[in-house]
């Protein structure tokens, strides 16, 4: 009975690529919960401080994780290593790449041959994030298609609306603390994401759909793709005043680590979404 339960819910849906359940939903978001945990105790047994330098050399590493992602949809690794850049697999690979990373950088900043380890950590976010891209570009001119007016589109849909919930909360709100540069990576992150799956689904020609179970159900509630705007922004305007609220209360490493996941969990499947829309795979 376990065995069946773990193929149900948890291996096939990898293997198959099958939609998520309210089950492994409910799995992986404590999982993500724990994980945060264990590298806030992490961070503080080898005394990384956990501040807006920690964050922002993490986010190539978000990138890194949506490409690779679209490295899997194009079906150019065909062996069964492509399992590992499927989620939630592709969550556990970025994190161990990541977590080599910000040990090397710590103990070229303790060795004196950098400065800050940041320079190391993500330095080596971004050359792979570019290295990746660089595979990504060659496989739209060689293979398939990059459509730059797919691009242009998504981009202009997250912008807008970003910069629209940003002045809400800023000259609506008056919650002058939504110009953090964090909260406003947050919102651009969940506005790309709610962008390209609006896009995706709506628009484009192959016509892509909605994996998540919150997702899909009001999509068809709605019956328009673009009612993610609206999960979106009921979620992001009370998530951004309960975070600070938890900030300005001293509890400032969880706040910056419980910001990074968010940022991640909507930044990451963005970043997917419109790479894979611009090649049509």
């Amino acid at each position: 009975m376990i065995r069946e339960f773990l193929y149900k819910y948890y291996i096939d849906p990898i293997r198959y690529g099958q939609p998520y359940t309210l089950v492994d939903t409910l799995t992986y978001a404590l999982i993500l919960i724990a994980a945060v945990y264990l590298v806030y105790r992490g961070l503080r047994r080898y005394k990384i401080a956990i501040d807006d330098e920690l964050i922002l050399s993490t986010l190539p590493f978000v990138v890194l994780g949506g490409l690779l992602r679209v490295v899997e949809d194009t079906g150019m690794i065909t062996s069964d290593f492509h399992f590992l850049l499927i989620t939630p697999l592709i969550f556990f690979l970025i994190f161990a790449i990541a977590g080599v990373a910000l040990f090397l950088g710590k103990l070229a900043e303790n060795a004196g041959l950098v400065s800050r380890y940041s320079r190391v950590y993500g330095g080596a976010g971004i050359v792979a994030s570019l290295i990746t891209a660089a595979v990504l570009v060659w496989f739209g001119l060689t293979e398939a298609t990059i459509a730059l007016d797919v691009l242009v589109t998504i981009l202009i849909l997250a912008l807008a609306s970003s910069l629209a919930l940003w002045a809400f909360l800023v000259y609506g709100l008056k919650w002058d603390y939504a110009s953090n540069i964090l909260y406003k990576l947050l919102i651009f992150g969940h506005m790309l994401d709610a962008s390209a799956t609006s896009y995706g689904i709506d628009l484009h020609p192959i016509h892509y759909v909605e994996q998540h179970v919150v997702g899909s159900n009001l999509i068809e509630l709605t019956g328009t793709a673009f009612s993610m705007f609206l999960l979106k922004i009921v979620v992001l305007i009370p998530a951004v005043y309960v975070l600070e609220i938890y900030r300005r209360e001293g509890n400032s490493d969880l706040w910056y680590l419980i910001l990074l996941a968010m940022i991640v969990v909507g930044m990451a499947p963005g970043i997917r979404d419109t790479v894979r829309m611009v090649l049509y795979v």
